[in-house]
């Protein structure tokens, strides 16, 4: 009976953390998704005012177009191409969803970042409650995953093994199909699907899993790609499983 329930209650908090996050998704998107229109607008406008003075632009005014360009990029505003693909958003669900998903979990990539002020002051809240709530949600995860563990050792002791060598085997297990599975695999994925090498899949396999996110590699994020529909939300579900997977490493 108590196995039962605490089934229920992980099928509970899986659905209200998943909910929490589609809901902070929404959110960011209705907060931030105009305001960003509206800057996409002004850039291909400073743009177009720049191809037609260019040539007689003072040092002042080249200065200030350099600085407003650089602006821009940093906003994730890029002027490239003659259709400043004002309807693609960088606020769309699917990136809202992983933005809220790098929030609870400390990513923090820095890619993609509130600008207005009520989605700064709401990312604020989202964060309080949902860096908490994604603390409890992995451990359970690392708990159902443990007890997996304790099931294999289980297994091995009535096989006749020895204790230490049990605690010595699961964790080798566990470490060496997690660095195949959230490691290696995936940057195999991200080389295919990024056009990154193979050690730079690695080497941002890592610094997310370890949330330490420093945003210099993103995956969708390059223009001119073609990424299929659901890959952010793909790569969402694999940092989830990926944490997971860390936490109970730290546990056993």
């Amino acid at each position: 009976k108590a196995m039962c329930s605490s089934k229920l209650q992980t099928g509970l908090l899986g659905v209200g953390y998943f909910i929490y996050l589609l809901v902070g998704a929404a959110v960011f998107q209705a907060l931030e998704r105009s305001a960003e229109k509206q800057e996409k607008i002004a850039v291909a406008q400073m743009k177009e005012a720049f191809l037609q003075n260019f040539t007689h632009l003072t040092v002042a005014e080249m200065e200030q177009f350099m600085k407003n360009l650089t602006e821009a990029i940093q906003n994730g505003v890029y002027p490239v191409g003659n259709e400043l693909q004002i309807e693609d958003s960088n606020w769309d669900f699917s990136n809202s969803f992983f933005f809220a998903g790098t929030v609870v979990s400390t990513i923090g990539y820095g890619t993609l970042h509130p600008k207005t002020a009520g989605g700064q002051i709401f990312c604020v809240f989202f964060a309080l409650f949902g860096i908490p709530l994604n603390i409890v949600f992995l451990h359970r995860v690392g708990k159902m995953l443990s007890l997996l563990c304790k099931k294999l050792g289980k297994f091995l002791y009535e096989k006749g093994m020895r204790k230490k060598k049990i605690k010595f085997l699961t964790l080798l297990f566990f470490l060496v199909t997690g660095i195949l599975v959230f490691l290696c695999l995936p940057s195999l994925f991200f080389q295919i699907t990024e056009g990154w090498s193979y050690s730079e899949g690695i080497y941002f396999a890592f610094i997310t899993l370890s949330t330490i996110g420093f945003g210099d590699y993103v995956v969708g994020k390059q223009p001119g790609r073609n990424y299929f529909s659901y890959y952010r939300t793909l790569v969402a579900i694999w940092i989830l499983f990926g944490l997971a997977w860390i936490a109970l490493l730290f546990n056993l």
